[in-house]
């Protein structure tokens, strides 16, 4: 057998035994998804580009379809063809910014229609094609907080209904939970209520990026300090007044008996 044949017959097969990585490209899309854009604000997604040094990308690509739908229908947003990697945005709110090994797309003036599944494609010299996908959607703001009561374990739970990342805090009569009233659990949704009997209003706010709202759980009255100091006070100037009463009683009926006494030492001496 020939030697260059018997090597070609060994060598081969090593060649498709090889890593992917010699030869095919990869690209990730290094945002942490969901993302959550503000409306007027710019969506940005940066992509990293990783391959073999035996490969050349000759194309990339950015798309969006919606995320739901039976049909749905992908839009091109902007495509960098050729070895320079011009890049051209569809429209004029789209600037894509590519290099060997990373791609950046930005949307200036983000509306929700601009939400859905984002989707960069790289291909390379032979045709190959690998995409990565990335979900975008409408920071929402903090909508229909509510606070319910468990009343056998003495928990205020707090509810909101679909805010993007709510922050939980709670407050009693206005002012910041202390240890004589409860524990906040971890999360924020949840106030273990220690104090008893449980009394006054309990305030949950969520809040996020584009706002806050709350709502307020209301229990009895409660008896504070003040009132039985002002009740102390009540009494002290009811006696006060009674003392008077009684002092000038007793001032008067004196008054009156040494009147008596010197009428009839008069009438004596007249006699």
């Amino acid at each position: 057998m020939d030697l260059q044949y018997f090597l070609c017959l060994r060598i081969t097969p090593l060649f498709l035994l090889m890593p992917c990585g010699l030869y095919c490209l990869s690209v990730h899309i290094i945002n942490e998804e969901p993302v959550h854009v503000i409306p007027g604000s710019s969506l940005v997604l940066k992509a990293q580009i990783q391959g073999g040094h035996l490969e050349e990308i000759t194309m990339v690509t950015w798309e969006r379809e919606p995320e739901t739908g039976i049909a749905p229908v992908r839009v091109t947003l902007a495509t960098c063809p050729g070895k320079d990697l011009e890049c051209a945005g569809t429209r004029p709110n789209v600037r894509v910014n590519t290099e060997q090994q990373a791609t950046t797309l930005q949307i200036n003036g983000y509306s929700a229609e601009d939400a859905g599944v984002y989707a960069v494609t790289v291909t390379d010299r032979t045709g190959a094609r690998t995409t990565a996908q990335c979900i975008v959607r409408e920071y929402e703001e903090v909508h229909h907080v509510s606070v319910s009561i468990n009343v056998s374990h003495s928990v205020l739970v707090c509810g909101e209904a679909w805010g993007t990342d709510p922050r939980f805090s709670w407050l009693h009569e206005r002012a910041a939970i202390s240890q004589n009233v409860g524990k906040v659990s971890s999360d924020g949704t949840s106030l273990l209520v220690t104090m008893t009997p449980i009394c006054g209003h309990f305030t949950c706010m969520v809040s996020n990026k584009r706002g806050y709202s709350s709502a307020t759980y209301t229990a009895a009255p409660c008896e504070s300090g003040g009132k039985g100091t002002t009740a102390a006070v009540v009494c002290f100037v009811l006696l006060l007044l009674f003392g008077g009463v009684l002092a000038f009683l007793l001032w008067r009926r004196h008054r009156h008996n040494n009147r008596g006494e010197r009428l009839h030492e008069h009438l004596d001496d007249t006699i």
